[in-house]
């Protein structure tokens, strides 16, 4: 059975317009991360990854992430297009979120750039603003989308959405 797509309004995309594989590119948006009342990440040169039935995932380079706040979490996963993903836990202060983010250290050819970037889920951290809107999680546990009102499904996660 077809997926029936949310109707698309004036500035609004898409994500069953995302390509597959997804895309992996560098955008301006300003994208802030916050953890018991501290700052982890704060950047304006995330990496915006967009594939088909998910809202997009952005990446935030090392560079723009909060000293100290990363610990190598135990586990990982397998993306069928970027490889081997490594789970990190944030800490602050008394506080862990355990698997809070994840990277690709050695990731597949045509993703590299995404080496040296972690991704978080919204719905593990205390606060995630692209360009000071607030973001939704994207349903289910598993996938670490991020809903602004710019983007428009339905989304993979819920249940009942497995085989899309």
């Amino acid at each position: 059975m077809p997926v029936r797509r949310d109707p698309v309004g004036p500035g609004q995309e898409s994500v069953w317009d995302y390509p597959r594989p997804p895309s992996a590119l560098v955008t301006p948006r300003h994208v802030v991360l916050e953890v018991a009342g501290q700052v982890l990440g704060d950047t304006p040169r995330a990496i915006r990854v967009c594939e088909t039935s998910h809202p997009p995932t952005y990446y935030v380079p090392r560079e723009d992430l909060a000293d100290g706040l990363l610990e190598r979490a135990s586990g990982g996963s397998w993306c069928e297009w970027k490889g081997q993903a490594t789970y990190w836990d944030v800490v602050v202060g008394d506080r862990r979120v355990p698997a809070a983010g994840w990277s690709y250290e050695q990731p597949t050819p045509g993703f590299e750039h995404l080496a040296g970037a972690v991704a978080f889920y919204p719905g593990r951290v205390d606060r995630v603003t692209v360009d000071g809107e607030v973001v939704r999680p994207q349903p289910g546990n598993f996938y670490g989308g991020w809903i602004t009102d710019d983007v428009v499904g339905p989304f993979k996660g819920a249940p009942g959405t497995l085989g899309w």
